[in-house]
């Protein structure tokens, strides 16, 4: 292989200076596995420079065999980056060290590309066909001025986008003018409902195909963890064939891989669809079709707000009139010949009627529940039990596969992750043994740069009560206010809750009325989020959306409060049933399920802290289970290695020092 070593050590020169430590062994690990065929879970702490850690043995390797490797990541921030900082400086590294410069391309899923045929032939406004009866009332109620922006956002994309067609873009969304949601609706398709290159009057242009078309042309490829999920599940049809695959962010991949794999079936979407194609159903049958959103309306109603098991409950009932009746809609539509509206429109049904069939069957590998909102109503939701035979059979056994991710040893063992995406305790093998199988794993900590022992503090406040039910305590709430005092602002509030986060902020507001305390709901949560990092006094607080996505090095960030052990709702349908499945197995279902769920995030809250070298300061888990239940020593060996107290007042005083209080 290419030296893999000098090609990292050229592309961190001009950025770091050198290798930052575990770099260099995390592209040693990298680098055997691609060369070994053995799976790979790599831990590598925040800080390691982890994008370059995998990129430089991966090019090397693509300048070796002239083979293709395919990176996948779970955020578009983390792909814009590879693809505006970390790709360029690695390929001009290789360039550098071997006189060649592979070829590297982004893939995204179809919906984020612009689709010429819906570009050119809709309507300027909102088309009327993507929406039901409801949506048109609300629809009429909109201003003029409402209407004539929407108008304008979809005249800018289609300018635009012809644009990118005459130059030979790609017609990607995040290069698009700025616009709304709705408005992109107008100039996209849905996977579903796509004419296929051979049918659309486009096919020649079409922006996805020629993302597609640049990917097999290039020897690293960058994607997504929800593509990933579409090539798994639709046999390999989504990603251009490749000798090894790197996942990174890899802590997410079986929630992505979950969120990819669950269908949703409202009335609303019944009635958007049988409206659609009443132009091409007889009488009896169109009103037949648009019937069944209230026969599933009702059956909604009369279910409870939980998983439905028994195949004589309202909902599997009315889910499968559904599909009988989609089922006469599709053969009624027959195979439309150059309509691409009227293949569109079956598609649509098609797709009502896949979702209503997995629901009637209450299949035992899948999870059937409803819910309620506000903006929806009530829904019905189909998910996969567990995803790790699909990830086992169609991403492990068909390439060499990376998992990296700063949390991917929880309750110190690498198990649980590897477990969860379908690699079993007996395939694992030594650092220095040949695989023995196709599935063979091994797992690899390289460390951090950081010295959390010395850089940080973990507090366990286990002279509070208990966390309950019916809001926070008193204590617990001067305990916040106290601590917020003592750093001065500069506070990162992570809270199981919208209600425990509005608490503590109104009580703090009232405590500490010197202090800025922004709460999630106040404004869009990237605006709270500047001004958090903007200015160094302010406190954020705030639920599940800050847990993992916020960097914020420096002191901005110098206390991080946990109010309570982040197990999964117990009215979450979908982990319920998980840890019975695991109980039912003989595995302890809380400690497979609900204690490494809460494992990987207290680890990744905990790790807001720490981002930089010259960051200090204490995260406080309010939450004296972490001390006192006898999983607290599994859920502590998950997080950073900090200095550990729960002494209120060495937590309190240590603060200060940090602002030269004391």
């Amino acid at each position: 292989m290419a030296d893999h070593s000098r090609i990292l050590a050229e592309a961190v020169g001009g950025i770091h200076g050198q290798a930052r430590p575990g770099q260099q062994a995390m592209a040693d690990a990298v680098a055997q596995s691609l060369t070994n065929g053995v799976h790979l879970l790599v831990q590598a702490g925040t800080g390691t420079g982890k994008s370059l850690g995998y990129l430089a043995p991966a090019l090397a390797r693509c300048v070796d065999d002239n083979g293709r490797i395919v990176v996948a990541t779970a955020t578009l921030a983390l792909q814009a980056q590879l693809a505006g900082k970390d790709i360029p400086t690695a390929l001009d590294a290789v360039e550098r060290v071997t006189g060649k410069r592979p070829k590297a391309a982004i893939l995204k899923g179809r919906t984020n590309y612009a689709c010429l045929h819906r570009a050119r032939s809709g309507d300027t406004a909102e088309q009327g066909s993507l929406l039901g009866s409801s949506a048109v009332v609300e629809a009429a109620k909109r201003t003029t001025d409402d209407v004539s922006k929407l108008g304008a956002e979809v005249l800018a994309l289609r300018e635009w986008i012809e644009e990118e067609a005459s130059s030979g873009g790609l017609a990607d969304r995040d290069d698009a003018p700025s616009h709304t949601a709705r408005a992109w609706a107008q100039v996209s398709i849905p996977t579903r409902e796509c004419l296929g290159v051979a049918n659309c009057p486009f096919g020649a242009e079409c922006f996805v195909e020629a993302s597609r078309e640049k990917a097999r042309d290039a020897q690293l490829v960058v994607t997504n963890h929800a593509l990933l999920a579409i090539n798994a599940m639709h046999g390999g049809t989504a990603l251009p064939e490749h000798d090894a695959l790197i996942i990174d962010e890899a802590h997410e991949l079986v929630s992505r891989i979950t969120t990819a794999a669950t269908d949703e079936l409202t009335p609303g979407g019944i009635e958007r669809t049988a409206r659609r194609v009443l132009t091409w159903l007889d009488d009896d049958l169109g009103t037949d079709f648009l019937d069944q959103a209230d026969v599933f309306r009702q059956a909604l109603a009369e279910s409870e707000l939980t998983r439905i098991t028994a195949a004589s409950a309202p909902l599997p009932y009315a889910a499968a009139q559904v599909r009988d009746v989609a089922r006469k809609v599709i053969s009624a539509l027959g195979k439309p010949a150059d309509d691409a509206e009227r293949t569109q429109a079956a598609s649509a049904v098609k797709e009502v009627f896949d979702v209503a069939e997995r629901i009637a069957k209450l299949a035992e590998a899948d999870v059937v529940w409803v819910t309620e909102s506000e903006v929806l109503g009530r829904a019905a939701y189909v998910a996969p039990l567990n995803v790790a035979g699909l990830l086992r059979n169609q991403v492990f056994a068909e390439a060499p596969t990376i998992l990296t991710s700063a949390t991917l040893e929880l309750g110190g063992s690498f198990e649980a992750t590897a477990s969860a995406v379908g690699l079993g305790l007996a395939d694992r093998i030594g650092a220095d043994d040949e695989a023995s199988d196709e599935f063979a794993w091994r797992g690899a900590d390289v460390g951090s740069p950081f010295d959390y022992r010395r850089q940080g503090i973990l507090y366990v406040a286990r002279r509070l009560p208990p966390p309950g039910r019916d809001g926070m305590n008193e204590q617990t709430l001067a305990e916040i206010a106290q601590l917020v005092w003592a750093a001065e602002g500069r506070t990162l509030g992570l809270f199981a809750s919208r209600r425990a986060a509005e608490q503590a902020a109104e009580y703090c507001r009232r405590e500490l009325p010197d202090l800025e305390i922004l709460c999630q709901g106040d404004a869009q949560l990237s605006e709270l989020t500047r001004a958090f990092t903007a200015e160094a006094g302010t406190s954020l607080f705030g639920t599940m959306s800050l847990w993992q996505g916020v960097d914020v090095p420096g002191d901005t960030c110098q206390l991080v409060i946990i109010d309570k052990i982040p197990f999964p709702r117990p009215d979450d349908p979908l982990m319920q049933a998980r840890k019975k499945a695991a109980d039912d197995e003989g595995r302890n279902g809380f400690m497979s399920v609900a204690a490494t769920h809460a494992a990987l995030l207290l680890a990744q809250g905990s790790g807001r802290l720490i981002r930089r070298m010259e960051d200090r300061g204490v995260v406080a888990v309010l939450d004296p289970r972490l001390e006192t239940a006898r999983y607290g020593s599994f859920l502590k060996s998950s997080l950073p290695g900090f200095w550990t107290t729960t002494d209120g007042d060495v937590a309190v005083q240590a603060l200060r020092r940090l602002r030269g209080a004391d």
